[in-house]
């Protein structure tokens, strides 16, 4: 749903899924995404990671694929994702993730859009992958601040989202969405403001001591904490 959640899923792709080309493109990247875009299409496979800046009027050959991670903002853009798959008579598959409180959307695509949708099982016997993904965070602050922003920028999309009245942020589960973020603390918002999260677990390292692995970054980070001491 955002350009921050494309930053720090992309590079947790990247790290998690060897022997795969995975690509990010979104829309502050400007000039890079046409070489980017030319670059995917050339690929015999792989994954990219965008946001809806590849909805629509945009034809890649023989995409297997179309998984939705977020639900769209507008229904519209629901049938243009899916249209990314499945061209010129080829086979694909779309599917889009729903938490349960969030059913009643099928009904709406189901009105608004003309589009049936079938509930697909979830999977069995999947691997836990978020202790790897803060343990990246905790040897990289550039991970660690991907995530944090992802996080504040899911929740601020969520909380625009055209269906308000499936998509409640109110009842949204912080805790739980935060460990799905892998995030090792909960960020300072608004949206979280005043609340407590006992099912959520803090690292008990001091995040302000995670370095980046980036020298320069490093570098000029302990130069501004100098400053502010």
């Amino acid at each position: 749903s955002t350009c921050a959640c494309v930053e720090y899923y992309g590079k947790a792709l990247e790290s998690l899924i060897k022997q795969v080309k995975i690509m990010s493109i979104h829309g502050k990247m400007k000039h890079k995404r046409n070489k980017i875009f030319t670059e995917f299409r050339k690929l015999p496979g792989g994954i990219l990671v965008c946001t809806d800046v590849m909805a629509r009027g945009i034809d890649i050959p023989e995409v297997h694929w179309v998984l939705q991670y977020d639900p769209p903002s507008s229904a519209s853009a629901f049938v243009h994702r899916c249209g990314r798959t499945a061209r010129i008579g080829n086979v694909g598959s779309a599917l889009v993730f729903l938490l349960p409180m969030e059913e009643s959307y099928i009904n709406f695509l189901s009105i608004n859009q003309k589009c049936p949708m079938q509930e697909m099982k979830p999977q069995t016997n999947v691997l836990d992958l978020l202790p790897k993904l803060q343990s990246m965070a905790l040897a990289d602050r550039a991970v660690f601040e991907k995530g944090m922003k992802a996080f504040v920028s899911y929740v601020q999309a969520y909380a625009k989202h055209e269906c308000n009245l499936i998509f409640r942020i109110k009842d949204l589960d912080f805790a739980s969405l935060a460990r799905g973020f892998a995030l090792l603390k909960m960020p300072k918002m608004p949206e979280l403001r005043g609340k407590c999260f006992p099912d959520f677990t803090p690292v008990t390292v001091n995040t302000d001591s995670i370095s980046f692995k980036d020298k320069n970054r490093e570098k000029q980070r302990q130069k501004k904490l100098e400053e502010q001491r």
